[in-house]
């Protein structure tokens, strides 16, 4: 299909090959524990989860700040829950999940074998719209920093995709044009839409259960990978 013209990979990071869900749930309970929260672990992430899908959205469309999107994501989960936070203690937490989310390090299924498949034949980049400091730290405790060539980030680009400023940032890093370029990822929106409109190949790994659609080639375990490159 494109197995011959590509030569360089971009991945997206959490929600791709960082099991992004996994690991918020075992920091929230570890931070819930240590400030003792008394809230069940479950009923706490049926609000989150979606709250805080919608706050990454509007960070992404440049409608809120870094600092607003830590603090309402829990805020509004907390309200919603009827549960007496302070602005201390949802400050506290913030903080504290930020400190400890990159040190539980689960990856998705295959994540290491389709890496070490791709990396004699390609090289291998990040583009990720997360924070640099948490997005480093995930890569190198989950064991996975040293496969990349390029790690790019919407800090270091200014933007977050599916702004064109990044992918371009990321194809002059990675020395490759969109014709030989294939960008892999979970968000329709920001990694499949923004990727396709510069020229790139794209894979949707379809890791939220969105509808199908025909944007691009959907596989929902990544070593679906091996049958496209």
């Amino acid at each position: 299909m494109f197995h011959n013209k590509v030569t360089n990979v971009f991945f997206d990071l959490d929600h791709t090959l960082w099991d992004f869900d996994k690991n918020s749930a075992n920091t929230f309970q570890k931070i819930f524990n240590e400030q003792n929260i008394d809230i069940e672990l479950h009923d706490f992430l049926a609000v989150y989860v979606p709250a805080n899908l919608k706050f990454w959205r509007l960070f992404r469309e440049e409608k809120i700040t870094k600092a607003e999107l830590r603090y309402q994501r829990l805020k509004s989960v907390f309200d919603e829950l009827d549960y007496p936070a302070s602005d201390e203690v949802i400050h506290l937490l913030s903080e504290e999940y930020i400190n400890h989310l990159s040190s539980f390090n689960a990856l998705f299924p295959n994540t290491i074998e389709v890496l070490n498949y791709l990396r004699p034949k390609y090289k291998l980049h990040i583009i990720t719209n997360g924070f640099q400091e948490v997005q480093e730290r995930k890569l190198r405790n989950s064991g996975i920093y040293d496969f990349f060539d390029q790690i790019i980030d919407s800090e270091m680009a200014g933007v977050k995709k599916p702004n064109p400023i990044i992918f371009n940032l990321a194809l002059k890093k990675a020395d490759a044009t969109p014709e030989c370029s294939i960008m892999i990822g979970d968000s329709l929106e920001a990694d499949i839409m923004g990727a396709k409109a510069l020229g790139f190949y794209t894979i949707h790994f379809n890791a939220n259960k969105e509808k199908k659609h025909d944007l691009s080639p959907i596989i929902y375990d990544l070593e679906e990978i091996k049958s496209f490159l």
